[in-house]
């Protein structure tokens, strides 16, 4: 009972954070008033301090009362594969409108990446992805056929595509992800509602079986007012690749 309800607290304060009813500088409610909010005992309420800390979202402890330090969420590894489930865990909105879904033969780059021969079937998908209605990335996204394939019968604007790939026995627990910049192409231009050539962060993912095989490769494009990207690292552990929202200025 206790962790479901720091994680509740957490999520709260994260949400008046988001929102700017606790900008960047303001004090965070004492342990004693989220106690009494909550009606906690101490544990779950220092808890979910702890998290916050631990996400840079809030700083203070050992005596110093907490304050807002930033109003932007990171993400855990864990959820780095589905956007939907990123925004959400954000107590956001996530959106999508799928614009192509096809099975082609791959390119040699494709084929490259999924470990196929060239010409191989795969099934591609073009989808813009959005945070509160607002366009915020492009996914360029090539299955192997097996598993494109479980994607014709389902709704890809209903939800998380790897939420439903899960469901059909997918593992999707392993990935790898290349980050970099990319100029804005035509299409980046028109569906992100940015400048051509304009600079877009770009993340490069290679997703694999639990065996290693890949079984997708995505080119996601995003507007970098509104996602950045952030690492951690320290000796003791390893590093932690996190996407964030930025708020609205």
């Amino acid at each position: 009972m206790d962790e479901s309800l720091h994680e509740r607290i957490a999520a709260d304060i994260r949400r008046r954070v988001l929102s700017g009813e606790l900008p960047v500088g303001a004090a965070v409610p004492s342990e004693s008033q989220l106690c009494a909010q909550w009606d906690a005992s101490r544990g779950p309420v220092r808890q979910a301090l702890g998290t916050l800390r631990a996400e840079g979202i809030i700083g203070g402890g050992r005596g110093k009362p907490p304050v807002v330090l930033r109003q932007s969420m990171s993400q855990p590894f864990e959820t780095f594969m589905s956007f939907s489930r990123w925004v959400t865990g954000l107590g956001r909105t996530p959106g999508q409108r799928t614009l192509e879904i096809a099975r082609r033969p791959s390119t040699p780059a494709i084929a490259a990446a999924l470990h196929l021969a060239e010409g191989t079937p795969v099934v591609q998908l073009l989808r813009l992805r959005l945070i509160d209605s607002q366009p915020t990335m492009i996914e360029r996204t090539t299955f192997v056929e097996p598993v494109g394939r479980l994607l014709f019968d389902f709704d890809c604007d209903s939800g998380s595509i790897y939420a439903h790939l899960e469901s059909q026995g997918v593992d999707t627990t392993h990935g790898r992800h290349v980050i970099d910049a990319v100029a804005a192409d035509q299409t980046d231009h028109e569906l992100l509602d940015v400048p051509m050539g304009s600079p877009l962060l770009r993340e490069r993912r290679t997703a694999t079986s639990l065996t290693g095989e890949p079984f997708e490769y995505s080119d996601d494009r995003y507007r970098p007012d509104i996602v950045s990207f952030s690492i951690e690292n320290s000796q003791r552990a390893h590093p932690a690749l996190s996407r964030i929202a930025e708020t609205a200025s």
